[in-house]
């Protein structure tokens, strides 16, 4: 149909998904939604890019939401086309300042490698079968003459 956009696959990446199951219901609504527009290609509102130091330039983008005081993120990114790889889902627990705490950039990026591992598993062509039966054809027909 016109302007219909078709709407990437979501892959969670490790305990991501479980990690977002135990956060308050509001909260998972929110990133939800903000998901199901990544999906369809569009920035969410409440998503920023993290874009410095090591995160630089790999499409990666956090969704932040304020609930009942605190403060919930979720880690997703749109570089690896065809999918929308959900890299981690956490409370920020540190009241001081608004960056994502270093332990949680590394467990990004730790993702990230897996994520783009597992992107390269998924996109793997299978073999040609017809080049198979053509070589296994000619095996069998030397080696079991009387087979067919």
């Amino acid at each position: 149909m016109f302007g219909e956009v078709e709407e990437k696959e979501l892959v969670w990446v490790r305990s991501s998904k479980d990690d977002l199951k135990s956060f308050p219901d509001d909260v998972q609504d929110v990133v939800g939604f903000a998901l199901g527009y990544a999906q369809e290609g569009i920035k969410p509102p409440n998503a920023k890019p993290l874009n410095k130091g090591k995160l630089k330039g790999k499409g990666i983008f956090e969704i932040v939401d304020d609930y009942d005081g605190d403060t919930y993120r979720a880690v997703y990114t749109v570089e690896l086309k065809e999918r929308i790889y959900v890299l981690h889902s956490f409370q920020k627990k540190s009241k001081s300042g608004k960056e994502t705490p270093q332990a949680d950039i590394k467990l990004i990026l730790s993702r990230y490698k897996d994520a783009k591992d597992l992107h390269e598993k998924l996109n793997k062509k299978p073999p040609n079968r017809g080049l198979i039966e053509k070589y296994l054809g000619k095996y069998i027909r030397k080696y079991f003459p009387n087979k067919r």
